[in-house]
C-alpha cells in the first residue's frame, strides 16, 4: 500500500487514526491472500490428450486458483479404474461416463455426475472409405473392446439389426485396419482417424452420436459424500472446469505445454487434430451447450440414455435414474463457448 506525505502531516491524534484505519483495511485483504487453497484431485479417463484440454487449461492459466483450489490431475489408462479410485478416497472428481455412471447408482455405489463437458460421446465406427453407411457394415467383423457389451453395442443391436458374433477383439491398435481394406473398428473421432491417415487412409467415420446415440462423454463425477460436505467445493471445480474449455479453445498452447509434459508421446500435430475433430463435430460446444453454456445437461438426455439401457436390460426399468446426476452445480450464469 502506497501513502501519500499529506496523510503524516496532521496532528498526532490524526495520524494515530490514520494509521489504525491502514492497518483495519489491510488486515481483510492480507487474509485472503494468505488463505490455503482447498487440494483438489482429478483423474482422467486416460493419457493426455486433447480431450482432457479444458481441465488441464483450468490449471495451466491459474483459472482453479481464481477459485481457490489447488487441482492436481492424474490421468488414466488400461490399467485404471478412476472409479474405484474416486469411491476409495484418493480422487475428489473424476472423468466418468453416463451409463457406467447409472450401472454404478443400480449398484448402489454413492457416483453423482455434477456436469457434461462433451456433449456427444466421440465413440464412432471406422470403416474403410469404399463403406458409406452404418446399415453397410451390418453382418460384417467389427472390431471393439470388451465392454463394449455394456455400453453402445447393446444399442447398435437395437438400432441397427447388429449381432453378436460380428464382434471381434479390438487390441486399441490401427494396424489391423490399415492392413485389411474389410476391416470396421471402434475410436474415437478425435484420435483415431489421425493415426489412420497417417498410415495412408481417410477412413470413413460414423459418429454415434450423429445417429441418436444419447449419452453425454468425458463427465465430472463425484461421490455423494462430496455433495454433501463440500458444495461450494463442487460448485467451483465445475465453474473453474467450463472456464477452462472456453479459454482452451481461444488459446490452447498453456494446456497443450502440459499435456505434454504429462504424456510426453503426444504430439503437436496430435493434439490439433483433436482440437480440430471437436470443433468440428460440437462435441463440446455443440448441442445444447451452443444455447445454455458449457458443460450443461438436461433431465431429457439422461433419461433418454436410461431408455435406452432399460430397454437393452441394461439396468431395471424400475430403478431411481435421478439419483445419478444433479444439475444443481452447472455454471450460473452460463458459461458461454
Amino acid at each position: 500500500m502506497r501513502f501519500s506525505l499529506k496523510a503524516w502531516t496532521g496532528f498526532p491524534g490524526e495520524r494515530l487514526r490514520g494509521l489504525l484505519l491502514c492497518c483495519a483495511l489491510s488486515i481483510p485483504a492480507l487474509a485472503t491472500a494468505q488463505q490455503p487453497l482447498t487440494k483438489i484431485t482429478f483423474g482422467t479417463n486416460w493419457f493426455a490428450q486433447a480431450e482432457h484440454g479444458g481441465f488441464y487449461q483450468a490449471k495451466a492459466t491459474g483459472i482453479y486458483e481464481k477459485y481457490g483450489l489447488d487441482v492436481t490431475i492424474t490421468m488414466g489408462g488400461p490399467q485404471v479404474n478412476n472409479l474405484q479410485l474416486l469411491l476409495a478416497g484418493r480422487q475428489d472428481f473424476t472423468m466418468g461416463y453416463p451409463i457406467r455412471n447409472l450401472n454404478s447408482v443400480n449398484q448402489n455405489m454413492p457416483v453423482v455426475t455434477v456436469a457434461a463437458p462433451f456433449q456427444s460421446d466421440p465413440q464412432a465406427l471406422l470403416a474403410h472409405p469404399h463403406v458409406k453407411s452404418l446399415e453397410e457394415i451390418k453382418g460384417q467383423p467389427v472390431y471393439v473392446f470388451s465392454g463394449a457389451q455394456q455400453t453402445f453395442w447393446p444399442w447398435l443391436k437395437q438400432r441397427f439389426g447388429f449381432s453378436d458374433d460380428m464382434i471381434r477383439p479390438y487390441t486399441f491398435s490401427v494396424a489391423p485396419f490399415l492392413a485389411d481394406k474389410s476391416v470396421v473398428q471402434q475410436g474415437y473421432v478425435t484420435s483415431e482417424p489421425f493415426a489412420m491417415e497417417q498410415g495412408g487412409v481417410k477412413p470413413s467415420i460414423f459418429l454415434f452420436a450423429d445417429y441418436g446415440y444419447p449419452p453425454y462423454a468425458q463427465t465430472i463425477e463425484t461421490t455423494r459424500e462430496m455433495i454433501e460436505d463440500n458444495p461450494e467445493v463442487v460448485r467451483k471445480f465445475v465453474q473453474a472446469s467450463m472456464e477452462g474449455w472456453k479459454s482452451y479453445f481461444e488459446n490452447p498452447a498453456p494446456a497443450n505445454a502440459l499435456i505434454k509434459k504429462d504424456n510426453p508421446e503426444m504430439t503437436d500435430a496430435q493434439i490439433a487434430f483433436g482440437i480440430g475433430k471437436i470443433k468440428e463435430y460440437g462435441l463440446v460446444a455443440g448441442g445444447d451447450a451452443a444455447t445454455n453454456g458449457l458443460g450443461v445437461m438436461t433431465d431429457d438426455r439422461w433419461k433418454a440414455t436410461f431408455d435406452f439401457m432399460a430397454k437393452a436390460g441394461l439396468v431395471p426399468e424400475d430403478m431411481d435414474y435421478k439419483q445419478a446426476y444433479s444439475l444443481e452445480f452447472l455454471p450460473s450464469p452460463p458459461v458461454m463457448p
